[in-house]
């Protein structure tokens, strides 16, 4: 009798240790498979069972998160979503995430594993920690003035603080209120179906991910070469160029909007943004080393990201003579997001040196203590620092006496360029307006900011739209948040 009592519970203990394998099996080495099927909702429920971290701007909230008291409890709020939207994206139950909400999923969903002080247990237990925080760099001045000053045209504004490349504003417009999209209901589907069919792109982030012709902003670039080339040595000379300036090989005479650009020094032809003469100097130049001082700003650079992905802007190295000429005044295929022109001005501020740009200045507990912090971003030698010297010379007299006095800002020195960029068939579509810029307040030691703006405006007369008209007050405005913030700091 007691060898089958024995018998038996061997057998237990066998049917014991089966049932363990296999369930260690189904948690450890199955649970993916689980998870990831469409079918198992827990992983969603779970998801949406508690509130979402948020994003801050400073040290508000621009996110937050409603009981809705259902399945899938918890749907994402946004304050003032529109003006934020190009820095948030939107976090939606049904269409995923976007921008910040999708690079920072896994901090702001609980999910990350740097957000617990035991990740391995937690990964076993499937636990999952309160949503994290992510900051970010942005001044909130400057985003409202840069909103605010778009108003609702097209276009797009990128301010950046030279010496460290935190972007302090990213604004898009037109754009939407993410939180539209946030829940599960029959109207978010409509919202979804009515954002993509709007033909005015809301959802479109035209500050980093649309790229433009950047037009005579582009001659920031152009000039730096030329000084980094040697073909110009001093800002005062001739430049022995011709008005109009025949694009070598053809037969088309490239003009200028302004008068008198005929033979000017390089002062005078970018205060006044003679076409004539950045065209020459580009095909002086020459084509590699043009595309060698462009990808030392940051173009043809296709791994840029603020987080989320930037899309590249581009500078053609393989262009004849007379698309060069083109190419050195900020046309043909020549393409530049408004983050990449920030950078430009940002890096003549600088004395030269590009800081990369980034927009999570660090990531938090729910406890408020820090995860991970942006640290100190890597730099490059865009030019030299006497070409530098120079180019801001050359940008403050645009400003004082040029074509962006619309940027002047008492108790500041401000250098700008203007733009207005061609496109369409033939030339033919509304130009886009262009400003880029800096600032320094009379008692700060470096350039606080450094800005750009595009105004596409389709609707505006072709007759009334110009970089220094349109542009630059809105630059301007970004500027002086940016100022009177940091002159209160120093109070």
């Amino acid at each position: 009798m007691t060898r089958y009592i024995r018998h038996a519970a061997f057998f237990c203990a066998l049917l014991l240790i089966a049932l363990l394998v296999n369930a260690t099996h189904l948690q450890v080495f199955e649970a993916p498979s689980y998870g990831d099927n469409i079918a198992n909702r827990r992983t969603t429920i779970a998801r949406y069972g508690q509130p979402r971290g948020d994003i801050l701007v400073g040290r508000e909230p621009v996110t937050g998160s409603h009981d809705t008291g259902e399945h899938l409890r918890y749907e994402r709020t946004y304050t003032n979503g529109p003006m934020y939207a190009p820095v948030t994206g939107y976090a939606s139950q049904v269409y995923g995430t976007t921008l910040l909400e999708h690079t920072e999923d896994g901090v702001l969903s609980g999910t990350d594993p740097l957000l617990s002080p035991f990740p391995l247990w937690n990964d076993l237990a499937r636990d999952r920690n309160p949503g994290g925080d992510v900051v970010t760099t942005l001044h909130r001045g400057a985003q409202e003035a840069a909103y605010e000053g778009l108003a609702g045209r097209k276009g797009a504004v990128a301010a950046i603080e030279p010496a460290t490349g935190r972007i302090l504003a990213l604004v898009s417009a037109p754009s939407y209120d993410p939180s539209v999209l946030s829940g599960n209901g029959s109207s978010v589907a409509r919202s979804w179906k009515s954002l993509n069919g709007d033909a005015d792109k809301p959802m479109l982030n035209r500050a980093v991910r649309k790229t433009y012709p950047p037009g005579s902003t582009f001659k920031v670039v152009t000039a730096a070469a030329a000084l980094d080339a040697g073909v110009v040595e001093d800002l005062d000379e001739p430049t022995d160029s011709p008005d109009p300036y025949r694009l070598p090989g053809t037969r088309t005479r490239l003009t200028n909007e302004s008068e008198g650009c005929e033979d000017v020094p390089l002062r005078k032809a970018f205060e006044w943004s003679c076409n004539t003469v950045f065209a020459k100097l580009g095909v002086r130049v020459g084509a590699r080393r043009m595309a060698a001082t462009a990808g030392a700003f940051g173009f043809n650079d296709a791994d840029v990201r603020i987080p989320f992905s930037v899309a590249e802007s581009t500078f053609d190295p393989k262009v004849d003579r007379a698309q060069l000429a083109l190419s050195s005044i900020g046309q043909y295929n020549t393409r530049a997001t408004p983050l990449q022109m920030a950078m430009v001005a940002a890096a003549v501020a600088n004395g030269g040196q590009v800081r990369s740009p980034y927009l999570v200045e660090r990531t938090t507990r729910a406890s408020g203590s820090t995860v991970a912090t942006a640290g100190s971003r890597p730099t490059r030698e865009a030019m030299r620092p006497s070409t530098a010297r120079l180019l801001k010379e050359l940008m403050a007299d645009a400003v004082r006496e040029g074509t962006g006095t619309n940027a002047w800002i008492p108790g500041a020195t401000v250098g700008g360029k203007t733009g207005t960029a061609q496109h369409g068939l033939g030339n033919s579509g509304t130009p886009y307006a262009w400003f880029v810029s800096w600032a320094q307040g009379d008692r700060d030691l470096e350039p606080k900011v450094a800005v750009a703006v595009v105004v596409e405006d389709a609707d505006a007369d072709r007759g009334e739209i110009s970089g220094g008209g349109d542009a630059a007050p809105i630059a301007r405005a970004v500027m002086e948040a940016v100022l009177k913030s940091t002159s209160h700091d120093g109070g």
